[in-house]
């Protein structure tokens, strides 16, 4: 029985560089039961600060909600703000053009910028971090991850992610072939999200244990 999670991401998201933890966990927790997959969900200006002084506010109370032992940095943060930070975000993308389909490059975009404060907003910047991640080349990368079908990607996705109609960066949609589906929508710790996909698993386990006794349902 088939089960998935999707993850939704902005690489310059600190709730997502938070969640980290969670995602990593889920994977290894569940590794062969469940196939996951992460998507990004671009941040607009509804989601993003309107200053550094304004971002720094916020990197503290999530820092102190997750009990981090260290600051996120700001240094990364342009002002005037941009509308979204579409670098980072297509250099992961495009990354897995390159078969790097895990999570190593979109992570390492989000260390340089948010804990050692890298402008990672910049294309050349943010491809210079993702190849050495990647190890490729990073012209080629970043001529990659500039090109509109890298965008068209990332702007699919980001409607995907609209039309479950919610707003918060990470969000996680949990799905079964049964037909059961679970979104947690600005959830960064471990523990709901296990629960889910243990009920789901279960849930799961069951409908295959009654198709072995009784098969398939009659036709009328």
């Amino acid at each position: 029985m088939r089960l998935s999670v999707t993850y939704y991401l902005d690489v310059i998201s600190s709730w997502c560089f938070w969640a980290e933890p969670a995602w990593a966990e889920l994977k290894k927790r569940y590794h062969g039961q469940v196939e996951f997959q992460w998507k990004i969900a671009l941040l607009d200006k509804t989601g993003l600060p309107l200053s550094r002084a304004q971002e720094a506010w916020f990197y503290r109370r999530s820092g102190m909600l997750m009990r981090s032992p260290v600051m996120l940095s700001t240094a990364w943060y342009d002002e005037p703000v941009r509308s979204e930070y579409l670098a980072p975000n297509c250099v992961a993308v495009a990354a897995k053009d390159y078969g790097i389909i895990d999570d190593r490059v979109r992570l390492a975009l989000a260390y340089a910028g948010l804990r050692e404060g890298k402008r990672t907003g910049e294309w050349e910047i943010a491809a210079e971090i993702g190849a050495r991640a990647a190890n490729v080349d990073a012209k080629k990368l970043l001529e990659r991850a500039r090109s509109p079908v890298v965008e068209a990607r990332v702007r699919a996705d980001t409607a995907d992610f609209h039309l479950l109609q919610v707003t918060q960066r990470p969000t996680f949609v949990l799905d079964s072939e049964i037909g059961d589906r679970a979104v947690f929508s600005g959830f960064a710790k471990l523990q709901p999200l296990a629960a889910a996909l243990d009920a789901m698993l279960d849930d799961a386990e069951a409908y295959t244990a009654f198709a072995a006794h009784f098969g398939a349902p009659p036709a009328q």
